[in-house]
């Protein structure tokens, strides 16, 4: 497998990328891949079949100059600090592990790194309902997924120091759900490596992730081809740059 090694850039080329790694893959023209990167301006991802109005207080986040940008995997509205998280995907043939097969197991499978470095520092961490993994009971990471043609894209947050107030200003998070929860605030579900007590800068926690997923696959560090770069250029001119396609529903 592939390891990209960390990308720092716009929400628009990261999503492209993603998908970029994916179409490659299915054409056999990439290998499984992993990699970990960073948004920068701070944005927000929104589901493939969410609406930016309901999820997304636009008003706010054009105030404090975040980009919203619509992703091609399923899940809601997810705000990607540059200041505090790192995401991470995998795009993987569903036949490298058995795993994969079935849509619980093999997000355990494939975010089971991020279980593994959280447990390095000594936390109590685990899974929790479908793609979310919680430390003390509170989520610090979430995940979402597609499969298309035999190929899964799975990407998700690791917060380590994600600034909560900020999350709960731009994201709109229903009464309903946080009941459902048996919650009344944010506070109360999310956390961060540093609500924890740990204090991680970027480097730090990506050099965490970066062991871990070393250890739980064979990985080696590469970088991504020119057709790979031309299909995300192309991405971002056909979706995740374009207005429609990020303001659609």
């Amino acid at each position: 497998m592939r390891f990209i090694p960390l990308i720092i850039a716009k929400p628009e080329v990261q999503m492209a990328i993603d998908e970029a790694i994916m179409i490659a893959r299915i054409e056999g023209k990439a290998p499984d891949t992993v990699r970990l990167y960073d948004f920068s301006p701070s944005s927000v991802t929104i589901g493939r079949f969410q609406s930016v109005r309901h999820d997304v207080n636009l008003e706010e986040a054009k105030r404090l100059g975040i980009p919203v940008v619509r992703r091609i995997t399923g899940g809601g509205s997810v705000f990607h600090d540059e200041f505090g998280e790192i995401t991470y995907s995998a795009i993987v043939g569903e036949n490298l592990h058995p795993a994969l097969r079935n849509v619980e197991t093999s997000y355990r499978y494939l975010a089971g790194p991020l279980v593994d470095a959280l447990k390095d520092l000594g936390l109590n961490a685990g899974f929790s309902g479908l793609n979310d993994i919680v430390v003390n009971g509170k989520k610090i990471s979430g995940s979402a997924q597609t499969r298309r043609k035999g190929v899964i894209l799975q990407h998700g947050t690791f917060m380590y120091s994600t600034r909560l107030e900020v999350l709960g200003k731009v994201l709109r998070v229903s009464k309903e759900k946080l009941r459902d929860k048996g919650i009344s605030s944010i506070w109360e579900r999310v956390t961060t490596l540093e609500r924890e007590g740990i204090k991680l800068n970027r480097w730090e926690a990506y050099e965490l992730l970066r062991e871990s997923f070393f250890r739980a696959f064979e990985l080696e560090e590469g970088e991504l081809t020119d057709y790979e770069l031309e299909l995300a250029e192309r991405l971002i001119e056909e979706r995740y740059g374009n207005p429609k396609w990020n303001e659609m529903r």
